[in-house]
């Protein structure tokens, strides 16, 4: 296990610096914009101008002035989407990919188990995500001090918190996903109609009141973004949390009883049009 865990880490290794840097550096970035964005003159009076329902979308635009409304509105409210792509990608391929190469099943010609690998990787992936959340963290922190943004490394660290619950679910489900579906990118597709069609639904439910109903079925309902700095909800975390094993634990059932395709991608099974009569007779 240790040894797919290594090695799911050093196969991620450039996606962790790729991503850790560049979410860094945009922390750092947007930072030092907010003593920028505070002494606009007639900031409330223009935002005020703007339809209601365009700014219950996009969450607490009223409060762009504020440090927890600068993050939620300029940051955590798209970090979903953006991170969402890394997410996905890499859990779609985790252990599909190499099923899809051909070479999955010279893997387990060695001695490892499949449960020593599919766990392995998982947790590799789980730690790739966990340091790419860490280097954007530590974007903002490193900078609080001369941006004017006065909140403490844990109050920046909540709404990591509640970023990284919701993505390993995601995760999750494409890895469940993979494992069913004929194909790693048929997967990544589905996951990621998933989280746009929960972000535009989260979205709408702020603009109307009777599609909150339906949003609470969708993961980003309980994603709490900068709302976060003041106060956690602790129970949507361990339930984002506690959610993600669900999915995690019925891919590695899947993987353990189904075959190992030599390589290519699997194909839809349909039944013919032949089989369809003989049941009818």
């Amino acid at each position: 296990m240790f040894a797919e865990f290594k090695h799911t880490l050093r196969r991620l290794r450039g996606q962790i610096l790729a991503w850790g840097i560049g979410l860094f550096l945009f922390g750092l970035m947007m930072a030092f914009f907010f003593s920028t964005i505070g002494e606009m003159e007639g900031l409330q009076e223009m935002i005020a101008h703007y339809p209601e329902e365009l700014l219950a979308f996009f969450g607490d635009a009223l409060s762009l002035n504020t440090p927890q409304g600068y993050l939620d509105t300029y940051y955590f409210s798209m970090m979903t989407l953006i991170l969402g792509i890394f997410a996905i990608g890499a859990s779609a391929g985790l252990v599909v990919g190499d099923e899809e190469k051909g070479i999955l099943d010279l893997v387990l010609a060695h001695p490892v188990s499949r449960t020593s690998l599919y766990w392995g990787r998982l947790m590799g992936f789980t730690l790739a995500l966990t340091i790419i959340h860490i280097l954007g963290w530590l974007g903002w922190v490193v900078s609080a001090g001369v941006s004017g943004l006065d909140l403490t490394w844990i109050e920046f660290l909540r709404p990591y918190l509640s970023l990284f619950a919701v993505l390993l679910l995601f995760g999750t489900i494409t890895v469940f996903f993979s494992m069913i579906l004929p194909a790693g990118r048929v997967a990544a597709m589905l996951s990621g109609m998933i989280l746009v069609s929960s972000y535009l639904l989260v979205g709408l439910a702020r603009m109307n009141p009777d599609i909150e109903a339906i949003a609470r079925f969708t993961p980003l309902y309980y994603y709490q973004g900068g709302s976060a700095i003041t106060e956690l909800n602790w129970a949507w975390l361990i339930g984002l949390l506690a959610s993600s094993v669900l999915p995690a634990v019925a891919a590695w059932i899947v993987f353990r009883r189904r075959e190992i395709r030599v390589g290519g991608e699997r194909s839809w099974r349909f039944p013919s049009p032949a089989a369809l009569l003989k049941r009818g007779q």
